[in-house]
């Protein structure tokens, strides 16, 4: 609203006395409006101020939260982690454990079958010869000869 500097007639002493009144009230009027939106102006800038301290303060509690849920996330995670490797080394060990003793029951067995292998082969190897014995002494043995029975069946029994 910029206005032309206003031009006064000049009279015999000085100025047009109605002309600079009407334009002094006009400057009055215009300053009133002027101060009236400014103190409108100053109260939403208060008004914004006071909403930016308020956003702002809601922002550090924001990100102070948010600072504090991720401390508690990275413990979780390190604690998780933690017990994490903690199932893993229990497992491992357990495993190895398992392991070793199916190691060992694997070596009992493999010893015991040896064992009953050449236990068998003995045996079958006694029990081979005891066959030959028996097979040569059935060989060996003589059914003796029977006489004719022929006369006995002509034999009669009396009664």
């Amino acid at each position: 609203m910029a206005k032309i500097k206003p031009e006064f007639r000049l009279m015999k002493n000085g100025y047009d006395r109605f002309a600079v009144d009407d334009a002094i009230e006009e400057y009055a009027t215009e300053i009133e409006t002027l101060e009236s939106k400014l103190a409108l102006y100053e109260k939403e800038i208060q008004d914004l101020a006071e909403q930016l301290n308020s956003v702002r303060n809601r922002y550090q509690v924001i990100v102070s939260e948010l600072s504090i849920k991720e401390k508690a996330a990275d413990d979780i995670a390190r604690l998780a982690l933690k017990e994490a490797n903690i199932i893993i080394d229990s497992a491992q060990s357990n495993a190895d454990s398992i392991v070793r003793e199916a190691l060992s029951t694997a070596r009992i067995i493999l010893s015991d079958l040896g064992r009953i292998s050449t236990d068998a082969s003995v045996m079958k190897d006694e029990m081979h010869e005891q066959l030959s014995q028996l097979i040569q002494a059935i060989d060996d043995f003589e059914i003796p000869k029977l006489p004719e029975v022929e006369w006995i069946k002509n034999f009669e029994f009396k009664k």
